[in-house]
């Protein structure tokens, strides 16, 4: 939810140099491939194949997903993270009804109106929430004010939640389990946004399917662009009662893809050997370094605790300003997205850093550098 409010923040990223390389912690969309994935796409660009999800790379890919999540799961490759959750929620709900989610969700802010566009009508509706978490109580406040006057009172079909949050939080397994209870026993089915699912497994150190259809998640989308593959998203669907539209709506809108095999490629090396949490913990170490690190210096505080890929930071705003006078270009961050009864200062900010599977070391230390010297100076 980049924010273009207070001093002029820009959409690049937070760019230093270390040697020739510039250094980036603006998004984890901003790292390339990992070596492997590459060498896959390599590979998979020898000869020819059959398309449309018919090869090789990609039934290696599925089986794969099937041994990862322990579950008999159907799997749709998309390019976009952007279409596999519209895809997913379109074969969730009617046009007639409700998506639930937290009020800051990606589905709810940052999808344009392509959720609407997808499922034919169906309307986002954030749910308040005291923190970046939409937990079990939130949702079942909401669903208790839910008008009943049909046809005139929309009704809720389906549940959203995100994992990591927009917050750069991680709902524990529990948590996730709480709400499922409480969306099936309303009759609705839960979808997972998992644009960063691997930073929240490595970070929760528990089974991806234990975060997921074992805690009660119908569906969800398995992020893979920002955690070392070039473009291919999963929609991850573990109630096969609601697999069948998802094949019809991911080609009637235009993404199936005919050389298919260079998505299944991607998820099948992402996923060997544990390769994609080997990403993701690299990610996660850095961002654990990059947070200590500033939070050190003068005025420079944590806006949340730091539990995955993403660190989100209060500092003055003069030392914003000056982190971007010496080359730096980072996110602010809506401060409405602090829970109430947390303002930032006259003279504060609120910003994001993104650390990536790519973020080095010497990354870490030249941006930390770059800021003591200028506290200092």
């Amino acid at each position: 939810m980049p924010w273009s409010g207070g001093g002029a923040p820009s959409r690049d990223g937070f760019s230093l140099r270390v040697g020739w390389n510039t250094v980036e912690f603006g998004s984890d969309n901003q790292s390339g491939c990992s070596e492997r994935v590459m060498h896959a796409l390599a590979q998979a660009n020898q000869g020819a194949s059959s398309g449309y999800g018919h090869d090789a790379w990609t039934e290696r890919a599925v089986a794969r997903l099937r041994e990862v999540f322990e579950t008999d799961l159907e799997a749709y490759f998309v390019a976009s993270g952007t279409a596999a959750n519209c895809i997913a929620l379109a074969a969730m709900v009617r046009p007639w009804q409700l998506v639930l989610a937290h009020e800051q969700a990606h589905v709810a802010v940052d999808e344009s109106t392509a959720p609407e566009f997808f499922t034919g009508g169906a309307r986002t509706v954030g749910v308040p929430s005291d923190g970046p978490r939409l937990l079990a109580a939130d949702l079942q406040a909401h669903l208790a004010r839910q008008g009943q006057d049909m046809p005139h009172n929309p009704q809720a079909g389906a549940v959203s939640i995100t994992q990591a949050t927009e917050a750069g939080l991680v709902y524990r397994v529990e948590e996730v389990a709480a709400l499922t209870a409480v969306a099936h026993a309303h009759g609705l089915p839960v979808h997972m946004d998992g644009a960063r699912f691997a930073n929240a497994v490595a970070a929760l150190g528990v089974s991806p399917a234990a975060a997921t259809h074992r805690a009660g998640v119908d569906v969800m989308t398995l992020g893979a662009t920002k955690n070392g593959c070039m473009g291919v998203e999963t929609i991850v669907v573990f109630n096969r009662a609601l697999s069948a539209p998802i094949q019809h709506i991911r080609k009637r809108s235009g993404h199936l893809l005919s050389k298919s095999r260079f998505l299944g490629a991607q998820i099948h090396a992402w996923l060997e050997d544990g390769h994609w949490l080997t990403l993701a913990r690299q990610a996660n170490r850095q961002a654990q370094r990059l947070s200590s690190g500033m939070v050190a210096l003068p005025q420079v505080g944590l806006a949340w605790p730091t539990e995955a890929n993403e660190v989100f930071l209060r500092m003055p705003r003069c030392l914003a300003q000056g982190l971007r006078q010496a080359g730096a270009h980072f996110y602010d961050w809506n401060p409405a997205a602090l829970p109430s009864g947390h303002r930032l200062g006259d003279d504060e900010v609120l910003v994001r850093l993104v650390a990536s599977f790519a973020t080095s070391d010497a990354d870490v230390e030249a941006l930390l550098d770059c800021a003591t010297r200028w506290v200092r100076r």
